[in-house]
């Protein structure tokens, strides 16, 4: 079985004007959570969340799969071709990294704890 995309991230300038958009839009629930804004998981849906990191990349998206080990998907990613963008950073719940695949397109790894 392949490995399953678990959360999607919005990067934006302004995280409380990207949220109004995205509640109008979606009728999305929000909550702010630290430095991000958590996107409820609706359905069958995934969760997700607004950040603005103060610089670059401002505005992107991204999706994130679930991997055994982050490190050793990166080394994989290499092989095949791809680019480590983000080394694994380690946080309170998991562990995530980005990568580009051949074309340049961003994926970000994810591995809970």
């Amino acid at each position: 079985m392949g490995r399953a995309v678990v959360h999607f991230e919005i990067g934006c300038r302004d995280s409380l004007e990207t949220q109004d958009f995205y509640r109008g839009m979606f009728d999305w629930k929000i909550e702010a959570m630290g430095p991000a804004a958590m996107i409820a998981a609706e359905g069958s849906g995934i969760a997700g969340h607004i950040t603005a990191l103060g610089h670059e990349p401002h505005n992107y998206t991204i999706f994130y799969v679930d991997v055994e080990d982050v490190a050793s998907a990166l080394e994989k990613a290499k092989s095949l071709g791809g680019k480590v963008l983000v080394p694994p950073v380690a946080l309170p719940t998991g562990t995530f990294a980005w990568m580009a695949d051949p074309e340049g397109n961003t994926v970000g790894l994810w591995r809970a704890k």
